[in-house]
């Protein structure tokens, strides 16, 4: 077989001239375009990977972001209900301790009341007695009894302790007044005359006296030697017995109010 090597060489020329061309003109472009094009696949790939990754880092974010206001919520759920609690008890114990003071206030004021009732009772009480006695005695103050009165009172100045026969005769050397003797009744002789003697003997002799009536010396006589005063009369005996009651009353409160607060024994 005759090879003819001039045409076998062309073709190869041919076939590298070929190849060449392909390669400059078609299969490097073409794997240009496709290396370009998978550069900028990978590159979206790679911006969706980064795009997918803050999206998921900011999903995270809010996911603890929501996780954190869930637990601040739920602190201040809980401090808020127990400011709430705390106030609640606080509001408790003042309105407790307000209605404890009002009810003090008010059992003290109830207490002063009915001492203050008691205390006027007990007054009206010895006052009644006082004038129901005054009454009495002035039913039966005849004019005879009242002169009996006058002579004890004349023996009762003639009877006269030194201490008030001096306080009386220093009296009367300091003022210029005549003594007053007062009775509930008119006196008649010879009652004045021995009292006035009396006076001379016992208080100041020769001094002039003065006689007067007086509705509230009842079956006595006050006799008045200036700035001082000696009075024998039932009028005295009543109000001593009217302090007396008083008193009494006043002890007998006192005691029942003691025994109202003593504690109940089981």
């Amino acid at each position: 077989m005759h090879i003819d090597w001039l045409t076998v060489t062309a073709q190869i020329v041919n076939f590298l001239i070929l190849v060449w061309l392909l390669q400059r003109f078609l299969y490097r472009p073409i794997t240009s375009a496709m290396a370009r094009r998978e550069a900028r696949i990978e590159a979206r790939l790679a911006d969706a990977k980064s795009a997918r990754q803050d999206a998921e880092d900011e999903a995270q974010a809010w996911r603890d972001k929501q996780r954190e206001l869930d637990n601040r919520k739920s602190a201040i759920i809980e401090e808020v209900r127990r400011e709430a609690e705390s106030m609640r008890a606080r509001l408790e114990e003042e309105i407790r301790a307000e209605m404890e003071e009002r009810r003090g206030a008010w059992a003290e004021h109830l207490q002063e009341e009915r001492e203050e009732l008691a205390q006027a009772l007990r007054k009206r009480m010895a006052r009644h007695v006082h004038e129901t006695t005054r009454r009495i005695l002035a039913n039966f103050a005849d004019a005879d009894l009242a002169g009996q009165v006058a002579r004890e009172f004349g023996l009762r100045l003639e009877a006269l302790g030194d201490n008030d026969r001096q306080r009386l005769a220093e009296a009367a050397a300091k003022t210029s007044d005549p003594a007053l003797v007062e009775s509930g009744v008119t006196l008649t002789a010879p009652v004045p005359a021995r009292i006035t003697r009396a006076i001379h003997e016992q208080i100041a002799d020769g001094m002039e006296v003065d006689y007067r009536t007086a509705e509230d010396v009842l079956m006595g006589v006050r006799l008045t030697v200036g700035d001082q005063t000696l009075e024998w009369s039932a009028s005295e005996y009543l109000d001593r017995v009217e302090t007396l009651v008083a008193e009494e009353l006043e002890m007998a409160g006192r005691g029942g109010r003691t025994k109202a607060q003593e504690p109940s024994r089981a």
